[in-house]
């Protein structure tokens, strides 16, 4: 009798654990899809269908989720790779590349393991590219290597079901001696930069100040121009109205003499004048050598052109 319950104790776990298994699968066969996801479904081992989102019902033991893909964009580390140029400088690269799944059944059975293999394809193809590229121009030719490494992507994209949106260099580092040499070349051409600027303030600061005397003295020149011919003009402005005066000076007394009396009172007045002179001379430290007739005042006013016995 207890062999019997045994029995049966180990048929009903058998049975129990058969339908936990059976509801496991069941429950396994409902599948909720999210957004921007696909998910492979086989068929005893076969490819059925791909399920978008939403609700899905399966067969249980019969169908089952082989793979499951997020269909947003990913990005994916370049590890860091030497790579040499073609004038044999030894570089360190690394990058990332951004990609997103466009055919989840190319991307589950085409590939093993596509981010894998874009990885490897872009290390290969970056080492390919800067090897035809001098050391200088890598720095400035990372649009070229980035579009090249899209270009090898998207053509093995179309068969993996992925599509490479772009790629990017993040560190482009070349070998420690190199890069001091780049910075003194660098420093050099800084140095030539300042050098030359200088040069040119110096020459267009002297080309100024030269300017600026040359203006002063043209300036002063012109100034001094004016001057003169102002003092000219002066001169000759004074010279005129002394003429002027001394000719109508001349002209009056002209008329005086003509004038009734006007003879006698001219003799008056030279002869005041020279007395006036005459009375000079009486000093002792004055020593003149004067005609014989000087003291006759009748033969003084003849010498001059006037009748004394008017």
């Amino acid at each position: 009798m207890p062999i019997d319950l045994n029995e049966d104790m180990f048929v009903l776990g058998v049975w129990g654990i058969i339908f936990i298994i059976f509801i496991y699968n069941v429950f396994r066969s409902i599948r909720l899809v999210p957004t921007k996801s696909a998910y492979i479904v086989e068929r005893l081992g076969k490819y059925h269908s791909t399920l978008d989102a939403g609700f899905h019902a399966l067969i249980p033991f019969i169908d089952k989720v082989a793979y499951i893909h997020d269909l947003k964009e990913e990005s994916i580390d370049v590890p860091p790779q030497e790579c040499f140029s073609c004038d044999e400088v030894n570089i360190t690269v690394d990058g990332v590349i951004y990609i997103s799944v466009v055919d989840p059944v190319k991307a589950s059975y085409g590939i093993v393991d596509y981010r894998f293999a874009a990885m490897q394809l872009a290390q290969t193809t970056t080492r390919s590219v800067i090897g035809t590229l001098e050391l200088d121009r890598t720095f400035e030719e990372r649009d070229l290597i980035s579009a090249k490494v899209v270009d090898v992507l998207d053509q093995a994209g179309e068969i993996w079901g992925i599509r490479v949106h772009r790629y990017e260099i993040k560190n482009l580092a070349p070998p420690y001696t190199v890069k001091n040499a780049m910075e003194m070349q660098v420093n050099a051409e800084r140095e030539r930069r300042a050098v030359l600027a200088k040069s040119e303030g110096d020459k267009q600061a002297k080309i100024n100040r030269s300017e600026g005397v040359k203006m002063e003295m043209i300036n002063l020149s012109e100034g001094e121009m004016q001057k003169q011919i102002n003092e000219a003009e002066g001169k000759a402005e004074e010279i005129l109205t002394i003429a002027n005066a001394t000719a109508e000076s001349i002209e009056k007394l002209a008329e005086v003499i003509k004038a009734p009396g006007g003879e006698n009172a001219l003799k008056m007045q030279l002869g005041e004048q020279y007395v006036r002179q005459l009375r000079g001379l009486n000093k002792e430290s004055t020593k003149i050598v004067l005609p014989g007739n000087m003291a006759d005042y009748n033969q003084w006013i003849n010498n001059i052109g006037i009748n004394s016995k008017a």
